[in-house]
């Protein structure tokens, strides 16, 4: 019998996001937040659906609490949000707004603290993912655009994970 690692990766609750899109600009602004119409088909990634938006595209940027813990490794950064944007899951695979990117893997226990992290170049977000999996102390896995910094996705270890045959 071999033990098999699997993991999750799901975009954020859009729900809190939505009444966003009903504000007008000076209400977005006295939020720190930000109206934005995508001018490319690639550059601005939707953190609900784990897709970039495609040129027309609404979105919301705003500042986002991508990891609420009570350790010196709280942290915040700017996010988009598209319009109607739906939420998606990943099991056992990358989304598509990790791919092309080169990523920044960190690593934390249950308590909130960091363990380790780890660059990934794009197309080996997956192999990244199960190396640092392969530590049982790493309870889940923020990824973060390398380049921007901004928050990508929680990855976590599946529930489902067990063994096979």
């Amino acid at each position: 019998m071999t033990y098999r690692m699997s993991y999750r990766i799901q975009g954020l609750d859009p729900a809190p996001f939505a009444p966003l899109f009903a504000l007008d600009d000076e209400a977005l602004s006295a939020r720190n937040a930000r109206r934005v119409i995508a001018t490319a088909d690639r550059g601005f990634p939707c953190r609900v659906s784990l897709e970039d938006a495609r040129a027309g595209e609404e979105l919301v940027l705003l500042h986002h609490l991508s990891h609420d813990v009570a350790t010196p490794y709280r942290s915040a950064y700017a996010i988009y949000v598209r319009r109607g944007a739906a939420r998606t899951i990943w099991r056992d695979q990358t989304p598509p707004v990790f791919e092309g990117r080169p990523l920044a893997m960190r690593a934390f226990g249950a308590d909130g603290m960091l363990r380790t992290a780890r660059l990934a170049p794009p197309g080996e977000a997956d192999a990244a993912i199960r190396d640092l999996f392969a530590d049982a102390g790493i309870a889940y896995i923020d990824a973060h655009n390398a380049a921007y910094g901004c928050f990508a996705a929680r990855i976590e270890r599946d529930a489902s994970e067990g063994a096979e045959p």
